[in-house]
């Protein structure tokens, strides 16, 4: 368990999932302000658990915190979103509730959730909420569900397919894309990287200027899928094309072919596994 203060003034605070009262007191500073801020609410709430152990993460998620040791990030996509986006965040970093993570870390799985078949399927298989029904992207039956290319699933060590020319290529495509969205959200002309003081964490990402924190503002991934500039457009061409060569499908497949055949794998790999 560790309680960190950064420069910026944030704690970072993992109480653990086991952490009595007792032991959580010792943490005097982080200890009163959860006992101020959060005591009131947790007090109010239905749940047993979460009541009488007001002091302690509600879902610490010990199982995905297990997953991930000895990975150095994970990628994550938002619950709701008009987008179907996903990013690599460092796995110092502790997901939001409203993020669903895939313990993974290898560049050629991040491709092929990133492909506009995944994105497809997702949005046939998906559920919808909120005023502008977005897209709600659900595990169990979009995640879960769907056919990753034969031998290229999340559960196979990427020891094992390392040299596969398919990965090789979504792969470079996946990094590619990556790439140039970091560099759009954080230019090297507007931001600089400064080391965080605490061993283990991610550089801080700071702007160099007031003006240059204004622009920053406005770089976010929606604004920029929103917008899709023709290199961004071309990107994820090239990536689709490296995964549609994974399944065997031609580069110009049409989306509604492309779900009736991950549909029939779903169908063939279901029935194998009965």
């Amino acid at each position: 368990m560790d309680v960190t203060r950064l420069p910026s003034g944030r704690w970072i605070i993992d109480f653990g999932w086991e952490m009595t009262e007792q032991e959580a007191a010792l943490y005097e500073a982080p200890f009163a302000y959860v006992r101020e801020h959060v005591r009131p609410v947790r007090q109010q709430n239905r749940r047993e658990a979460y009541r009488l152990n007001w002091w302690r993460h509600v879902e610490p998620r010990p199982g995905m915190w297990r997953v991930l040791n000895g990975r150095r990030r994970y990628a994550a996509t938002p619950t709701v979103a008009r987008h179907r986006l996903f990013c690599w965040i460092d796995k110092s970093v502790c997901p939001d509730h409203q993020l669903i993570v895939v313990t993974c870390d290898e560049d050629v799985i991040f491709g092929v959730l990133h492909s506009r078949f995944h994105e497809v399927w997702a949005l046939a298989l998906c559920t919808w909420l909120g005023v502008g029904n977005d897209p709600r992207y659900t595990p169990s039956t979009t995640f879960e569900t769907f056919p990753f290319p034969q031998g290229l699933t999340p559960n196979i060590p990427s020891t094992e397919y390392a040299d596969d020319l398919r990965v090789i290529a979504i792969g470079d495509a996946a990094r590619g894309l990556n790439e140039l969205r970091e560099a759009w959200l954080n230019p090297s002309d507007l931001v600089e990287h400064v080391p965080e003081v605490v061993p283990g964490y991610p550089d801080r990402i700071v702007p160099v200027s007031p003006k240059a924190a204004a622009t920053l503002k406005t770089r976010t991934l929606t604004t920029l899928y929103n917008e899709r500039p023709t290199w961004l457009d071309n990107a994820h061409r090239h990536l689709d094309a490296a995964v549609a060569a994974a399944y065997g499908w031609p580069a110009d497949i049409i989306d509604d072919e492309a779900l009736e055949r991950l549909r029939a794998l779903n169908m063939e790999r279901a029935a194998a596994g009965r």
